[in-house]
């Protein structure tokens, strides 16, 4: 792996060069005293561009890509249905081709890592490591109350984690149960102990509708978070998206306990699931806070700046307080606060970090003001201002392109004779 270096680049308020050598940023120096290293370094002049860390995707379902827009109009259990009917149909390589068109969407609107949860997690795996990203890969437990099914839901996990231990450093396994709602109480209990047992992130869906509260209390006597914590499954491995419809004593208990949460604002919003997300306390109880796009069955895209914006203006509105998620809370939470989350050394630019960066073009209208360089980064421009990602220490993406784009297009559109018979 050759070294690059980025000359005359904006960092924060400042010119500067940055020196990447390997995976890891190397130095970062005043604009013009930063040399080639070797023959081999990769030289590119930032003149009018800036460098931000790569965004964290925090929750998604990468190969939806391919459902995107079959769940249309509808409130959350029937969508749910509909789209349970649809991944049926799916296989292996459908979920290769879906998760190859996530991560070209993702790397095109800047996200450097994503944390997936889906089925066929070798071909996604597969799929992320071809394409360069950062990826975390789940295996989802979902059994639906039957105890029938149990034994083969835990001989593939374990199976899997074996098999983790072969993927590339970039790519890492989690575990996963889908809810509270879809998951006995046995497979909650062995999955969280799994993934305490080999280091690994859990990654569930959490309190996301009132339905979901008002179920679990019927039938536990708690809400999901009081349930969870009461069968010692929450600590500071979990990341639970969604986490929308909280009491005062849930956001006490997952600040407590360590855990991370993550906003998906256009997925709660467009089935209706809410919008009232508890920002403020969980922030003030001390809790990490995450921003993730959900799958495109319900967001629609991957486009974690657009999930910053609209995350941002519709806390303001219902609050009716300007002040609440500033610019620089927003971008904490769509790359820093997600490696925190992940543990990995990613998420800010800095000497010594990993080398996920987005470069951004700001030869354009939308950043022509001298207001802050956020400002204009997350309230005014698009997401294709970002010129080029660099991940691992390489370029995925330069001048807009990235390499295979068309066969990737190709790909993708082959498996969607699968699902088009159930639409």
């Amino acid at each position: 792996m050759g070294n690059i270096l980025l000359k005359n680049i904006s960092v924060g308020d400042a010119v500067r060069d940055i020196l990447i050598t390997g995976e890891t940023i190397g130095k970062i120096a005043d604009a013009g005293t930063l040399k080639p290293t070797s023959s081999d370094t990769e030289v590119m002049d930032c003149d009018a561009m800036a460098a931000v860390p790569g965004f964290i995707n925090m929750h998604t379902h990468a190969a939806m890509t391919l459902l995107r827009g079959f769940g249309e109009d509808i409130t959350f259990r029937p969508w749910l249905s509909r789209i349970w009917e649809l991944e049926a149909c799916e296989d292996a390589e459908f979920v290769y081709w879906g998760t190859k068109l996530a991560c070209l969407e993702m790397i095109k609107t800047g996200t450097t890592c994503f944390n997936d949860h889906y089925w066929f997690p070798e071909s996604a795996a597969r799929a992320a490591s071809e394409m360069g990203l950062r990826a975390f890969i789940s295996y989802v437990i979902l059994d639906n109350g039957n105890p029938m099914i149990a034994p083969r839901l835990k001989d593939e996990c374990m199976a899997l984690e074996e098999i983790s231990h072969s993927w590339p450093d970039t790519i890492r396994l989690s575990a996963a149960f889908h809810s509270v709602y879809t998951v006995s109480q046995d497979m909650i209990l062995w999955c969280s102990e799994f993934a305490r047992r080999h280091s690994l992130n859990l990654h569930i869906h959490l309190s996301e509708t009132t339905g979901e509260v008002s179920d679990c209390i019927s039938a536990h006597g708690y809400t999901p978070v009081g349930y969870l914590d009461d069968l010692g499954v929450l600590g500071p491995e979990v990341v639970a998206a969604h986490t929308l419809h909280l009491t005062r004593r849930d956001i006490e208990i997952l600040a407590e306990r360590g855990v991370s949460c993550v906003h998906n604002i256009n997925s709660n919003l467009k089935l209706s699931s809410g919008y009232k997300f508890p920002y403020t306390e969980l922030s003030k109880a001390g809790a990490n806070i995450c921003i993730g796009t959900d799958g495109c069955a319900s967001s629609n895209n991957l486009d974690i700046l657009e999930a910053m914006k609209t995350s941002a203006i519709v806390q303001k509105a219902w609050r009716g307080d300007p002040s609440v998620m500033t610019i620089d809370e927003l971008m904490r939470m769509s790359s820093a606060s997600g490696a925190k989350a992940l543990g990995i050394n990613a998420g800010v630019i800095a000497e010594g970090a990993l080398a996920d960066i987005s470069i951004v073009n700001t030869d354009s209208s939308f950043f022509l003001s001298n207001a802050p360089f956020l400002a204009n980064f997350i309230y005014s421009a698009h997401s294709d201002c970002i010129d080029s990602v660099i991940c691992n220490g390489r370029f995925l993406m330069k001048n807009r392109v990235v390499p295979g784009e068309e066969e990737i297009l190709r790909g993708a559109r082959s498996q969607l004779s699968k699902i088009n018979r159930k639409f």
